[in-house]
């Protein structure tokens, strides 16, 4: 899900931009060491989730910055404000797929990817058309493509790297409410018409 993240950090001013507007360079420091980063989400002085940054929207220099002998550059405290993506477990989110392994599919979630394994797309009987970058229902005729659309529930989270790379998170579209959007609106419609 998209939230509005806040916290407060130190940053590396290089001598090279202290001759500039400070406050930009403040800025400036602070989205390169912030934009595109995995950070902790703490509660209590306890991480307790992860979360993409996506964009800083404002960050105010607390107080003085400090140099350091030897160094040139200003360490300044910061707080800042950002939009971030924090993915939760259990939560049912649309995504896109953009590749078909023999596995499953991996499916795109904002910034991050993840899995829908073989075992959760659905009750049938399955092949894999890795060619056509396609997954289909030997009974039911259902298939997934590169490019679909899906509803997925997020079944498992591992966050613990620093990295979107390293990120894993699993997926499941077997419950009611989950699956290509397609076949959920074919579903509304038919529960409509009867």
């Amino acid at each position: 899900m998209f939230v509005k993240i806040m916290g407060e950090l130190v940053v590396r001013i290089p001598p090279n931009m202290l001759s500039s507007d400070y406050k930009s360079a403040v800025f400036d420091v602070g989205r390169d060491s912030l934009e595109g980063k995995l950070i902790n989400i703490t509660k209590d002085d306890k991480t307790v989730s992860k979360c993409y940054v996506i964009k800083l929207l404002s960050i105010e220099a607390v107080g003085e910055g400090t140099i350091v002998h030897g160094d040139g550059a200003v360490y300044q405290y910061v707080k800042y404000e950002g939009l971030g993506f924090e993915p939760l477990m259990h939560e049912v989110i649309d995504g896109e797929v953009i590749s078909v392994p023999k596995f499953g599919a991996f499916v795109k979630l904002g910034p991050f990817d993840g899995l829908l394994h073989i075992s959760q797309i659905m009750d049938d009987r399955i092949d894999v058309d890795i060619g056509n970058q396609r997954i289909v229902g030997k009974d039911t005729k259902k298939d997934i493509k590169v490019g679909d659309k899906i509803r997925v529930r997020i079944v498992s989270l591992n966050l613990n790297s620093a990295t979107l790379e390293d990120s894993r998170i699993g997926l499941t579209m077997k419950q009611t409410g989950l699956g290509k959007l397609e076949w959920l609106e074919s579903a509304r419609r038919e529960s409509v018409g009867s």
